[in-house]
Parts: C-alpha cells; structure tokens; sequence
C-alpha cells in the first residue's frame, strides 16, 4: 500500500498539482484585459512589477498592511497556519527521504523538533482562523460547508502526520492515513479555494500593478483620462 502511495500514486498527485495550478496562472494571464481593467500593462511593466513585488511582500509580512494591523488574531492565525504549511512539507526529513528515492534529489532538511513545532503552530493557526469563522458574525455568515470542507483538508496532513510521530495508537495506520491526506490535498489544490497557493501572487500582483501604474502616480504624468 505505502509503496504504491509514494510510487504512482505520487506522481499522479504531483502531476496534478503542478499541471492544474501551471493551467490556473495561464488563464489568469491570459483573463487580464487592459481596456476591461483600464490598467496599461504592456506599456509600463517595469513600473508595474515594481508595484507588483511591493504589494505581495507587503501581504507577506506579518503587520505590512492595513488589514493585517486591524485584524491581529486573524493575522497571528494566517501567519501560524502558513509558515507551517509552508515549511514542514517541503523540508520534513521524511518527505525528503521520498523524494530522494523516487526523483534523486531532496531539500535541506528541518530537525525533528523544529519540524514537530512548526506542525503544532500550524494546527493552532488553523484552529484560530476555525475560531474566527464562529465568532465573528461577518465572518461566519459567510462561511459555507464548503470552507469548512477546505480547512479540513488543510489540516488533516498536519494532525494525521503529528499522530504517526507520535507514534499514538497504529503507526501504520497513521501513516497511510499521512499518506492518503496529503496527496489528496494536492489533488484539490488546483480545483478549489486551495488554487490561492498561486492564485494569491496573481491576483496581489495584479493589484500592485493597478496601483503603481494607475493610482501611484502615472495618471499624472502619463495623462490617463481615467
């Protein structure tokens, strides 16, 4: 079972992500119209790279904007979740003993504890944006079956993962659980709200662009009407 998981079954999943999300960019690129968002583009791209960089690192950084300063438990919650999510799978040792024996390269690798903590940040910060969607009105409103649905799958790789570390109850069991989780979350990666893994740079990028060539200054300069 683990050898087809970590075998075809990898590949499948991995294809998938890579393929899927590769797809979502380009329709995204190819979806911007500059007389629909009456933003030049082609004509001042340096300029609008600038703002782009500019308007995705300040999202990056925890406090860097506005909405992050007014909302500090969300941002707390954002920031856990994220790092952990971003970190444990691609430098876990045991990820990277896989990918060693299936593709013949690896990452630089996390040690045990600093992996077994970033898992656990990750599981509170999931925990705190669950809070967030109950607590405030606003928020929970809004919320769907299909977000809590999308959480779940976020985190399940995570808590399925910490157990088999553990080693609580059937190791094996756990594993294959690990296993089972995480290519399932790559799998949806593309077809859900979890596209926003790349989707997220697109669209920030976008706006940083609007704003550096529209709104930051060259509407004055370059004569825009608009």
């Amino acid at each position: 079972m683990i050898e087809f998981l970590t075998g075809p079954m990898l590949w499948i999943s991995l294809v998938v992500c890579f393929g899927g999300l590769l797809a979502r960019v380009i329709l995204y690129i190819r979806g911007l119209d500059w007389k629909l968002d009456r933003v030049a583009y082609k004509p001042h791209m340096s300029i609008g790279l600038r703002g782009a960089v500019r308007s995705v690192l300040s999202w990056l950084t925890p406090m860097g904007t506005y909405s992050w300063r007014e909302q500090p438990f969300m941002a707390v919650g954002f920031f856990l979740f994220h790092i952990g999510a971003v970190l444990v799978p691609l430098f876990l040792i045991g990820h990277n003993v896989i990918l060693e024996e299936r593709f013949g390269f690896s990452l630089p690798t996390l040690p045990w504890w600093l992996a077994d903590g970033l898992t656990v940040a990750a599981l509170v910060g999931a925990a705190m944006l669950a809070i967030r969607r109950v607590a405030l009105t606003e928020v929970r409103i809004l919320t769907t079956v299909y977000d809590w649905f999308i959480l779940a799958v976020s985190v399940a790789p995570f808590l399925t993962g910490l157990i088999a570390r553990l080693h609580v109850g059937d190791y094996q069991f756990w594993l294959v659980l690990h296993i089972i989780a995480g290519e399932l979350l790559l799998v949806l990666i593309p077809f859900t709200k979890l596209s926003h893994v790349a989707l997220f740079f697109m669209s920030r990028g976008q706006l940083g662009m609007d704003y550096n060539i529209k709104r930051g200054g060259m509407k004055r300069t370059a004569g825009f009407p608009w």
